[in-house]
C-alpha cells in the first residue's frame, strides 16, 4: 500500500460521555456514511473497526523523511521503504468506558456499527444509489480531488451540551488573556513572567554573546 498522508488537528473533546461516543461514532462511520461501501469491514484502507471488533492488529509504517532527505542530499541510492519502520498502533478505550470490560466495550462498538450501517442502508434505499464498492474505491486515482470539495471550519471544541461548550470557551478566553498578559511582561523585560500551563512562550530576539 502506498504511504498515507494524514493531516492532524488537535481539538479538545469534553469529558461528557455523549461527546466521546459521538466522536467515536463519527470515526467509525467513515467509508459507510459517504456511500462508498455497504459495511464498515468492507473498507479497503485503514479503519479501526476490524481492530475494535475482531482484534486485528493496526500495523503501519513510519517514514523517517529527515534521514531520507539527507541521503538524497548525499546522492545515495535509496531502496523502497529503506527509511520505514513498522509500527503497531494500540488503541485505548474511551475514558468514559475505561471501567468496562473488553467484552462490554466490544459490544458497545458493535451496537454503534450496527446503527451506522443501518442508517447508511436506509439512505441508499431512499436515494436508489448503491454503494460504490471496495473494488471501485481502489480503482480511483489516489490523487484525485473533487472539483468542489466541502469546506467547513473545524470546531474549537467538541461538547455534547451547550453549557459545557460555553464553559470550554470561557476557559479558552481566560487562557488567551493570561498568555497575552505574560507575553507583555516578557517583552517588557520580565524573564520570570508566568505563562499558563500547556503554552509555549514566544521567542525572544537573538542576542550574540560577546
Amino acid at each position: 500500500m502506498a504511504p498515507i498522508w494524514v493531516a492532524y488537528q488537535a481539538i479538545v473533546i469534553s469529558n461528557e460521555e455523549g461527546a466521546q461516543i459521538e466522536r467515536l461514532n463519527y470515526l467509525l462511520s467513515n467509508g459507510c456514511k459517504e456511500g462508498l461501501v455497504d459495511h464498515l469491514r468492507d473498507w479497503p484502507g485503514v479503519h479501526c473497526v476490524r481492530h475494535l471488533l475482531d482484534g486485528e492488529p493496526l500495523v503501519g509504517a513510519w517514514f523517517d523523511r529527515t534521514q531520507e532527505y539527507w541521503a538524497r542530499q548525499r546522492h545515495e541510492p535509496i531502496a523502497p521503504r529503506q527509511f520505514a519502520t513498522e509500527e503497531t498502533v494500540t488503541l485505548e478505550p474511551l475514558p468514559c468506558w475505561s471501567h468496562l470490560s473488553a467484552d462490554a466495550i466490544r459490544q458497545r462498538v458493535a451496537d454503534l456499527v450496527e446503527g451506522i450501517e443501518a442508517k447508511a442502508a436506509a439512505k441508499r434505499e431512499e436515494t436508489c444509489r448503491p454503494a460504490l464498492g471496495a473494488a471501485a474505491v481502489c480503482a480511483q486515482l489516489r490523487h484525485h480531488r473533487p472539483a468542489r470539495p466541502k469546506k467547513s471550519p473545524a470546531p474549537r471544541f467538541h461538547a455534547f451540551t451547550r453549557r459545557v461548550r460555553r464553559e470550554l470557551y470561557q476557559l479558552y478566553r481566560s487562557f488567551v488573556q493570561a498568555f497575552r498578559e505574560a507575553s507583555e511582561k516578557l517583552r517588557g523585560g520580565d524573564r520570570n513572567a508566568r505563562f499558563p500551563l500547556g503554552s509555549f512562550p514566544p521567542g525572544l530576539p537573538f542576542v550574540t554573546a560577546l
